[in-house]
């Protein structure tokens, strides 16, 4: 999907570059198939503060995408690419033999009227569903499942997509974008392709007005705070000796670099080769 630019005539539109929206081909979503969305602004149960940097934005519904495709050796046709607030990629509405209607992430080549099918004996057509045990090594994948029956958690960002590059033993190994290496089990559901609006990644709002409409509140830089503020205070002027320019990260206690994935979390057993060893 090509970026659109504008002419220079507001300082805000020298940069920008925004989605043409080419692919979109129906204006209005599903009323069936929405559902309210409560905003957060960032705070928790009590009303405290614990993400930084989100509140207002403009008013959204949730669209209920199907990630589990569960209605199986049944075909769908594709009725209208619809625009999502609520993600980076686009979504297809699908209409099912018997009428029902649903949502899935639309792959990129998918168009009004074509088919598609979750089924263990489809085609490895783009926008079909089906099991790692039955993907031909190689394929590009998309919205993979981590346990069967538990819907598509893998791969769902604008562009995305991994590579089905081995069988063995009752699972599937596939490689990540990142260049990770992960273990899946042979009936995890997957869909074919790869997710679509890949320029997503090159976007330029050029003003900071489009970041609040998208809910997205100003961010103060750290070496512009007091030491008290923030670890990377201080400093007469741009210091880049004990305050200002040691790039840390956050004013708490993941500031200095320390690694914040789970040491005991239950899914790296599935990891065989990290993306961070590829850097060594």
């Amino acid at each position: 999907m090509p970026l659109k630019t504008f002419r220079p005539n507001t300082p805000s539109e020298r940069y920008k570059e925004l989605p043409s929206f080419d692919e979109i081909t129906k204006s209005k979503p599903e009323k069936s198939l929405l559902t309210p969305l409560k905003r957060s602004g960032g705070r928790n149960n009590t009303g405290r503060i614990t993400t930084r940097h989100i509140g207002g934005g403009h008013k959204r519904h949730y669209r209920l995408v199907d990630f589990k495709r569960n209605k199986r050796e049944m075909e769908a046709t594709v009725i209208g690419i619809e625009y999502d607030p609520n993600r980076t990629c686009r979504i297809a509405l699908i209409q099912y033999k018997d009428g029902t209607k649903s949502y899935i992430l639309a792959p990129a080549g998918l168009t009004d009227g074509a088919s598609v099918i979750s089924s263990a004996t489809a085609a490895p057509k783009v926008g079909n569903a089906m099991p790692l045990s039955n993907v031909p090594l190689g394929t590009e994948i998309h919205n993979i499942e981590l346990l069967p029956g538990n819907g598509g958690k893998v791969a769902r960002s604008a562009g995305q997509s991994a590579v089905l590059s081995n069988r063995d033993g009752g699972w599937a190994l596939v490689k990540m974008r990142s260049g990770e290496i992960r273990r899946f089990h042979e009936a995890c559901y997957c869909t074919i392709g790869v997710v679509g609006n890949r320029d997503h990644m090159n976007e330029v709002s050029g003003k900071a007005g489009r970041s609040r409409w998208q809910g997205v509140r100003p961010t103060v830089r750290g070496m512009c705070m007091n030491p008290v503020d923030h670890p990377n205070g201080g400093g007469e002027g741009k210091s880049k000796s004990g305050g200002g320019r040691q790039h840390l990260l956050s004013p708490w206690g993941h500031a200095k670099g320390q690694k914040t994935r789970k040491k005991k979390k239950t899914t790296s057993t599935f990891i065989v080769e990290s993306r961070h060893d590829r850097k060594k």
